[in-house]
């Protein structure tokens, strides 16, 4: 009986950790989805309620003030914040700067800080308004 060589076994999910590109360029994708199919309706919904008078607006404000509504909305601020961030990555990407390895890692996990950031300073700003 032959003796079997140890293989490496193949990186399993719960060892395995995403590269940050590819968590930004996930993320990027989801944004844009989140913000067509749930900001673009809301959008809809905001200007038509406008349109249609006093007491459809205070339906929409109702909604847009409750718990489901902010958590929505603010959801939907992190979004573009999110995609914008990532684009804006890539547009410096696209002049042909930030390929190196850490350059590219280290500006991948920045698109996630800034969008935080933007999103908790909009909505301070909002807050204090």
């Amino acid at each position: 009986m032959s003796e079997k060589k140890q293989r490496p076994l193949s990186p399993h999910a719960s060892i395995y950790r995403p590269p940050a590109a590819m968590m930004t360029s996930i993320m990027h994708r989801i944004s844009a989805c989140a913000m067509s199919f749930v900001g673009a309706p809301m959008l809809v919904w905001w200007l038509w309620s406008l349109s249609a008078g006093p007491g459809t607006y205070q339906q929409f404000t109702r909604f847009a003030s409750s718990w489901l509504g902010t958590f929505i909305l603010f959801g939907l601020s992190w979004c573009f914040f999110q995609h914008l961030a990532s684009g804006v990555r890539h547009l410096i990407m696209d002049i042909g700067a930030g390929y190196e390895l850490k350059t590219a890692q280290r500006s991948a996990l920045a698109t996630f800080a800034i969008s935080i950031v933007l999103t908790l300073a909009f909505w301070m700003a909002m807050t204090l308004k």
